[in-house]
């Protein structure tokens, strides 16, 4: 038995040393070549950023012919000169994927305030179920809490969901097939395929009944984006909930900057059932998370006008840079909370406000 703990405590010694081998020498060379996105998390540290903004492309899209391509975060900037602000911006990411950022940035770093952005859309099993995941959540592995070396044999065995498009695409059918709607009042279908179904088969009519089959597919992919229900077990609550969680522990102040969605285009396309779902995910959200200590939402849910869209034949958050800037000048009035002494109008609300 005694011979049995030797070897036991040997293996053990070795494995630490071989941990501490590859920390000090091969994990930051690992972490670049397989999990490049952390690059921002150590350029936001090394910067000294006092705030960090987390997005998707919502971010730093913009119009082919517009000759503004600041982001969302510069305009932001703009009303703090003297406030460090840093952004972490990532296609198709989320909160998961925010969250294991917002892990690697240091707990004595200069950060006091985290803008994270909460995108409707990305609670729906369209995004969740993603074929994009596989890339993303790889990149996640060597930023797991496990000893760096334990990661490394992970992301060797790809303990991460490896799934072709066909299969991801399975999963998003088999909720859009088996996730109730759950309105109130006597609905025609049970569920979005039904309902997506549906809307193909009848099809978008204009005002003198002839059918317009570009907007009939419109409709179809925002009953598709937008015809579900947020519970409290979908996954990626879970990742806000994770995000709320760490920035307690850390201190930050946690804003959650709720995009703005084109209700325009889906009540005109789908009308006063998918309206309802919207704005019940909206005030779900804004519930849930809008009266939790150090949490603040900023809610831009409608704030931007169907023109400021820049896609007008898929679903997505980005904007004109008149939409760019009316969303950082709304989110620019609750960070004032935090800075008042270093608010002040920008010539962005200038040009804002000439708009109006």
């Amino acid at each position: 038995m005694k011979k049995l703990l030797i070897h036991i405590g040997m293996v053990l010694a070795m494995l630490m040393v071989l941990n501490w081998v590859y920390s000090k020498w091969f994990y930051k060379k690992d972490l670049v070549e397989h999990s490049d996105i952390v690059e921002m998390s150590w350029q936001v540290t090394e910067d000294s950023c006092r705030i960090i903004y987390l997005a998707e492309s919502s971010n730093n899209h913009f119009g082919d012919d517009e000759p503004n391509h600041r982001k969302i975060s510069d305009f932001t900037a703009d009303y703090f000169p003297m406030v460090k602000l840093g952004h972490l911006t990532k296609e198709a990411s989320h909160a998961q994927t925010h969250y294991y950022l917002l892990k690697q940035i240091p707990k004595e770093s200069a950060v006091e305030t985290v803008v994270e952005t909460m995108n409707l859309r990305s609670f729906g099993a369209g995004w969740i179920y993603s074929d994009l995941e596989t890339a993303l959540r790889k990149q996640l592995v060597l930023l797991e809490d496990y000893p760096p070396l334990m990661n490394r044999f992970l992301l060797a065995f790809e303990a991460y969901p490896i799934k072709s498009k066909d299969e991801w695409n399975a999963l998003v059918m088999e909720h859009w097939k088996t996730d109730p709607l759950g309105f109130p009042y006597d609905f025609e279908w049970n569920n979005t395929h039904q309902w997506d179904s549906a809307m193909a088969w009848r099809g978008w009519h204009d005002a003198e009944g002839h059918r317009d089959q570009q907007k009939t597919e419109l409709a179809c992919h925002y009953i598709k984006s937008y015809g579900f229900q947020i519970t409290d077990d979908n996954p990626r609550v879970k990742d806000f909930d994770a995000i709320v969680e760490l920035c307690h522990e850390r201190g930050w102040n946690l804003v959650f900057n709720l995009m703005a969605e084109n209700v325009d285009k889906a009540n005109e396309l789908v009308g006063k059932d998918l309206m309802f779902l919207m704005q019940r995910n909206r005030e779900y959200l804004l519930n849930r998370y809008g009266h939790l200590e150090g949490v603040t939402i900023v809610d831009n849910f409608d704030l931007v006008r169907d023109a400021e869209f820049i896609d007008q034949n898929w679903t997505t958050e980005h904007y004109y840079e008149y939409g760019r800037r009316l969303i950082a000048h709304h989110l620019a009035q609750t960070l004032r909370h935090f800075y008042p002494a270093d608010y002040h109008d920008p010539d962005s609300l200038r040009f804002a406000l000439q708009r109006q």
